[in-house]
């Protein structure tokens, strides 16, 4: 079984670590109202997808 030699410093380890972040979400704005949305996702705003209504969205 293999033994590291020598300790890794928290240093290194973070280094190497640094790739691993979370990605910005990708928004698109809505072509009914005009709100950001995520893609391929009802509006949450207006109920609207691909041009259809399909939620019925109560204003408060």
């Amino acid at each position: 079984m293999a033994v590291p030699k020598k300790r890794i410093s928290k240093q290194r380890k973070r280094k190497r670590r640094t790739h691993y972040k979370a990605e910005t979400r990708a928004l698109r704005t809505c072509e009914q109202c005009g709100d950001p949305k995520l893609p391929h996702r009802v509006c949450s705003s207006c109920g609207y997808y691909r041009n259809e209504a399909v939620v019925e969205v109560e204003i408060d």
